[in-house]
C-alpha cells in the first residue's frame, strides 16, 4: 500500500479540487468542502500557474466563507519551493477571514516523491492567522519551522521522508497552548532526517503543550530509540493515544515501552508497519487489549539481509 496519497478530508470536510478555467459554475458552498489548488505544470492543455489559479479561485468563491485549503503542486516542485505558496496565503489574510485549516504539499508518489518537494518557512501561514486551527505540511526538503506561539492552533502534523531535527527543535520549542493533536514523520538520514531523542525532550518532558493527548512520532529508523524514550516520558499521562507506526520498530523498542510505564489509559496505540515477533506482539496485545485499548501491530516491514547485516526500512523514505 502507498502510505503518501491525497488527502479525502481536512478540517472535517471533504476535499473537493477546484476546477479548471471554465468549470467554475455550480461550485459549493466556500465552507461547505476543503479546496484543494493543484497545476499540473506538464500538462500541455493548461498554461495556467500557481499564481493565476489562486487569483481565479478568490474571485470564484467567497474568500471569507473558505474554511480549509489544501495545496498540491504548484508548479515544479522540486525546482520551486513552497514559499510562492506560503507568500500568497499570507497576502491574502485580509479576504480568508474564515480560513482555519491547511495543509501545503498534497502529492503522491506520481505527481513527485516525497524526497523531492521543497518546502520553506511555513510558520508565516501562522502568524498571519491566528485563528487558525490546522496546520499540515508535507515534504521535509527545505522545510523550517522557527519556534512560534500561537494560541488557537490544535492540530500540526509534518509527513515527510527525512524531517530536519531543526524542524522538530523549532516545534518543540514554540508555545502552542491549544494544540491536541502532534503528528511527525522523521524518515531516514539519507534523505535529511537528522533528528535525534534529545530533540524531542521538551516535549516528551511533558507541560510543553498542555492540551495534548494524541502524539504520533513516526516513520523513524530510530523508532526503537524513541520508544525507549517514551516508555518513561511524563507527557505519555496526559495523552489519549499514542502512534509509532511506519518506522523501525523491533522488539527491543516494544519491550523497552512495555516495560516502561503503564499505557492502559490510552484508547488506541498504533504500531503498525513494524518488525516485531510474534512473541512480543502477543504479550503487547495481552497487556493492552483487556484493559480496552486498541492496538494495531499490523504490516510487517521491508528488510533484506547482505553478508549477514539485517537492513530493515522506514514505511516513506525517498
Amino acid at each position: 500500500m502507498s502510505y503518501v496519497e491525497h488527502l479525502r478530508e481536512l478540517h472535517g470536510l471533504a476535499v473537493v479540487d477546484f476546477p479548471p478555467p471554465g468549470g467554475e459554475r455550480d461550485l459549493p458552498e466556500a465552507g461547505a468542502v476543503a479546496w484543494r489548488l493543484s497545476v499540473n505544470p506538464y500538462d500541455r492543455d493548461s498554461k495556467e500557474d500557481f499564481g493565476e489559479l489562486w487569483d481565479r479561485f478568490l474571485d470564484s468563491v467567497d474568500p471569507a466563507g473558505v474554511r480549509a485549503l489544501v495545496v498540491g503542486q504548484w508548479g515544479e516542485v522540486y525546482d520551486n519551493d513552497s514559499g510562492v505558496v506560503v507568500r500568497r496565503i499570507v497576502a491574502a489574510r485580509d479576504r480568508l477571514t474564515g480560513l482555519r485549516a491547511v495543509f501545503i504539499g498534497d502529492l503522491e508518489m506520481e505527481e513527485a516523491e516525497i524526497s523531492w518537494i521543497q518546502q520553506s518557512d511555513v510558520t508565516p501561514v501562522l502568524d498571519a492567522y491566528p485563528l487558525l486551527e490546522e496546520l499540515g505540511v508535507r515534504g521535509g526538503s527545505g522545510l523550517r519551522f522557527p519556534a512560534v506561539r500561537h494560541e488557537r492552533l490544535r492540530t500540526l502534523s509534518f509527513e515527510a521522508g527525512g524531517l530536519p531535527g531543526e524542524v522538530v527543535r523549532g516545534v518543540a520549542a514554540s508555545e502552542l497552548p491549544a494544540l491536541e493533536y502532534l503528528e511527525m514523520w522523521f524518515g531516514v538520514e539519507e534523505y535529511g532526517g537528522d533528528a535525534t531523542v534529545a530533540d524531542l525532550a521538551p516535549v516528551l518532558g511533558g507541560g510543553r503543550f498542555p492540551a495534548l493527548h494524541h502524539l504520533g512520532l513516526r516513520n523513524s529508523e530510530i523508532q526503537d530509540e524513541i520508544a525507549a524514550a517514551v516508555a518513561s516520558a511524563p507527557v505519555v499521562a496526559q495523552l489519549r493515544s499514542l502512534d509509532l507506526s511506519l518506522g523501525v520498530l523491533t522488539d527491543e523498542g516494544l519491550t523497552a515501552l512495555l516495560d516502561g510505564q503503564p499505557l492502559t489509559h490510552l484508547t488506541w496505540l498504533d504500531l503498525h508497519h513494524n518488525f516485531v515477533s510474534d512473541a512480543v506482539a502477543q504479550r503487547t496485545r495481552d497487556a493492552l487489549e483487556a484493559a480496552g485499548v486498541e492496538v494495531d501491530l499490523s504490516g510487517t516491514g521491508e528488510e533484506w539481509e547482505d553478508d549477514g547485516v539485517v537492513h530493515r526500512f522506514t514505511a516513506v523514505a525517498e
